[in-house]
């Protein structure tokens, strides 16, 4: 063995002939053998996204719940209660064999319609869209349930009728018809982001399995067509779209709250004015700690800190789809395809939000998972990524062979 190669075998060992602190973090998430029970570094990622959107959420919270409520932490308390309402949901539904989410898939799926029509009978409004449904204290939005529920059924429609879908036209149009339906009772409230984030994970679930090219082209000419007809039919879409490409010529009103974004984003430069030292978020930027927390995070911890928070999700959502592709490799169809659903889900919510605070795209009121303040969306988040962890853990314990280092998970 020569010296260059020595020298490598022993870089991560310190000279008492113990592992360097970065040698065992790296064996922790990437042991010599496949033989962890769940995917480390999915939970890692997910723990270090809960973190920071803690550490946010308490930064941009503090002028605006000092103003409403006289307690400056009311916002993170609410939020920490979040947090810990969702990692509790999260480890019971690791408890729950995936075979029971497809068992009942057709029910989650009747069931999350029905909130759908519930909350335009009985749902509180806010800012005119009626989202919510108040359970006593609890608010619930159920878009988000509705949301999750629609793709489990997706999951176990593209694992029971993968040929169908792949060889005949009804195969497509089935689950089309059920995003239709979906899509006029959220547009009902309305809620066009959650519609656009639905369709477009619908269409890449229905691409993951096989489904035809051309079909694609008439689904993508039919939600153009829809989306300047929604704009025409009503004036406020109209308004969003003019002040989305020319937010200055009315920077007082209908551009405000993008004008304060952008403002922000630019205050932020490459490193930031520092944590808590965001200026937008005294009371010049609306919805600081929810949609546009990303704003303040641009603010604070400028350029550095927008792409850390990207590569987190890059990273988590790469985690899944990799999840996906293995449960496929070993014939785990329905596993497959609900990880493969929750990673574009997780990677098109992250990519709107974004962009909305960027002034890449027009003003939609969607969350960032497992970061914004909001408490359906981060259990609902924890509950898809209790999913993945469970589905990556019926992969691992499906029997296959033990496989070395240089193929570990």
């Amino acid at each position: 063995m020569n010296k260059a190669h020595e020298q490598q075998l022993n870089l991560g060992i310190q000279q008492n002939g113990n592992p360097s602190p970065f040698r065992q973090v790296f064996d922790w998430l990437w042991p010599g053998f496949s033989n962890s029970l769940y995917d480390r570094v999915l939970l890692t990622l997910v723990i270090a996204l809960m973190a920071f959107g803690f550490i946010m959420v308490t930064s941009a919270s503090l002028p605006t719940a000092e103003k409403l409520t006289g307690n400056p932490f009311y916002f993170a308390a609410r939020h920490t209660i979040y947090l810990m309402a969702g990692l509790l949901v999260m480890l019971a539904t690791l408890a729950v064999p995936t075979e029971k989410w497809q068992q009942h898939s057709g029910k989650l799926l009747l069931l999350g319609l029905a909130l759908l029509l519930a909350v335009l009978v009985v749902g509180h409004s806010v800012n005119g869209a009626q989202r919510w449904i108040k359970v006593g204290p609890i608010t619930v939005q159920v878009a988000e349930l509705a949301k999750l529920f629609f793709y489990i059924y997706m999951a176990s429609y593209l694992a029971r009728r993968e040929d169908e879908l792949r060889e005949a036209t009804k195969g497509f149009i089935k689950p089309m018809v059920l995003l239709f339906i979906a899509a006029v009772l959220l547009l009902m409230q309305p809620d066009f982001g959650t519609v656009a984030v639905m369709s477009a994970t619908t269409i890449a679930m229905l691409f993951l399995a096989g489904a035809k090219l051309w079909q694609f082209f008439m689904v993508f000419l039919t939600c153009v067509l829809a989306l300047i007809l929604l704009i025409i039919v009503e004036p406020y879409r109209m308004q969003r779209m003019l002040t989305f490409m020319e937010p200055e010529k009315d920077p007082f009103g209908a551009g405000y709250q993008l004008m304060q974004s952008l403002i922000a984003f630019g205050q932020g430069q490459f490193s930031g004015l520092g944590l808590g030292n965001s200026i937008q978020k005294l009371q010049y930027l609306p919805e600081a700690h929810t949609d546009f927390i990303m704003s303040v995070v641009a603010e604070e911890l400028g350029f550095l800190g927008v792409v850390a928070v990207i590569a987190l999700v890059l990273m988590l959502v790469t985690r899944a789809l990799i999840i996906g592709r293995r449960c496929l490799q070993v014939n785990q169809r329905y596993g497959g395809y609900l990880a493969y659903g929750i990673g574009v889900w997780f990677s098109i919510q992250a990519f709107v939000n974004i962009g909305v605070a960027s002034g890449a795209l027009p003003t939609k009121g969607l969350t960032l998972p497992l970061v914004s303040y909001g408490g359906t969306s981060i259990v609902v988040s924890s509950l898809a990524v209790g999913l993945l962890l469970r589905i990556d853990h019926e992969r691992r314990m499906s029997g296959r062979k033990v496989t070395p280092r240089g193929g570990a998970e």
